[in-house]
């Protein structure tokens, strides 16, 4: 796959390293005989119309970002008639989820294993259900917070891709990166924040899991913030 000039500069990139550990030879043959079924092309004509993607009238939610995909896997299990998309540059990541969907037999998991940007870039509008992006890196050092996958560029692109009324879950223990989302998000003209009091944002999501990086935080006496954001109804004049 070709990719944008721009997405293979490293002032750009949000995510960290691709790969850890090496795979044991059982996680590889996933990644060769499973994945390539999976794998969502940012360069297929038919992303330009999601009803030939997938089919008419699916619900499309995405998580960017699934690291170990816990949250993703679970989702699709309680949720088999939407498609889930989880976006995941990390190799070890991708062939963590890979393993789960096959004990499980998920039919409604599509992945793409780069740069989230690249495959928003390329959706249509009006696109996707609900989004998640759930314990992302915080790139807590000052001279990093371009590369933090909420800013407003990315915004700009999620709020393209959205439907009316679609919902974007964000969680995070670093106070640092809650008060950055927030601003962004209080900033941008197409999102509404959905909270009432202090347990809208300090209570975890009902109808979710805690994923590794969450039980991590919370095992370390890390507090944890959840919002919750809309995106506003399109007015066309």
């Amino acid at each position: 796959m070709q990719k944008d000039k721009a997405y293979t500069t490293e002032n750009y990139r949000f995510y960290g390293r691709r790969q850890g550990h090496a795979l044991s030879p059982a996680r590889k043959k996933l990644l060769s005989d499973l994945l390539p079924g999976l794998l969502i092309d940012p360069d297929n004509p038919n992303l330009a119309d999601p009803s030939l993607l997938f089919q008419p009238n699916t619900e499309v939610w995405m998580e960017i970002g699934f690291g170990a995909g816990e949250h993703l896997v679970f989702q699709a299990e309680q949720n088999p008639e939407i498609v889930l998309v989880g976006c995941e540059p990390y190799v070890n990541g991708v062939a963590a989820i890979l393993s789960q969907i096959k004990i499980k037999s998920l039919s409604n998991v599509r992945l793409y294993n780069d740069d989230a940007r690249i495959l928003i870039q390329r959706l249509s509008s009006n696109f996707i259900d609900r989004v998640f992006i759930l314990f992302s890196d915080p790139w807590p050092k000052k001279r990093h917070h371009r590369r933090r996958f909420v800013n407003s560029e990315n915004l700009n692109e999620l709020s393209r891709v959205m439907k009316d009324h679609a919902k974007l879950r964000f969680a995070t223990d670093d106070m640092s990166f809650v008060r950055w989302s927030l601003d962004m998000f209080n900033r941008h003209p197409d999102f509404d924040w959905l909270a009432n009091g202090p347990e809208d944002w300090r209570n975890s999501y009902p109808d979710s899991i805690r994923t590794r990086y969450e039980t991590k935080a919370i095992n370390c006496g890390r507090k944890c913030i959840y919002l919750t954001f809309q995106r506003r109804l399109r007015v066309y004049r």
